[in-house]
């Protein structure tokens, strides 16, 4: 069974890398390379799975997961210049694809203590039209 939690931030990040040139960057990233950043309203979709304990007929408990996704998440990513202020993005280009994986190695340790429930995947909207799913490492 999974159940799934949603949440949502607004951040800015500025798709460039260190490693292109000004050329191949625009060319690769276009708009998004603007060194001055552009920004989303992400929308971030936890999905976590397990069977239901047997007493409280949850996976997991759910004030638990909105605390963690509170503190892991929110607190780091919203209202912030990725690259300029949330680690890894000061090396790692901030795409959604990247995103979408630091949210995942955020959270993944913190899911459920007691190892009934674990994360299944991490779905990280940038635009209406655009998210990736991630399932971690299999």
């Amino acid at each position: 069974m999974i159940i799934s939690k949603k949440v949502e931030f607004s951040a800015s990040h500025i798709c460039r890398s260190e490693h292109l040139s000004d050329e191949d960057n625009e060319r690769l990233y276009g708009a998004a390379s603007n060194p001055l950043g552009h920004g989303h309203n992400y929308i971030v979709e936890v999905a976590v799975s397990g069977d239901p304990e047997p007493v409280t007929g949850m996976i997991l408990d759910l004030k638990h997961l909105k605390d963690i996704l509170e503190e892991r998440v929110l607190s780091v990513y919203d209202h912030r210049l990725l690259n300029r202020e949330v680690a890894p993005f000061d090396r790692v280009v901030p795409t959604v694809e990247n995103i979408a994986i630091d949210i995942w190695n955020r959270l993944e340790p913190h899911i459920d203590p007691t190892g009934r429930a674990r994360l299944w995947s991490v779905r990280v909207h940038e635009t209406n039209d655009l998210f990736v799913e991630y399932r971690g490492e299999k």
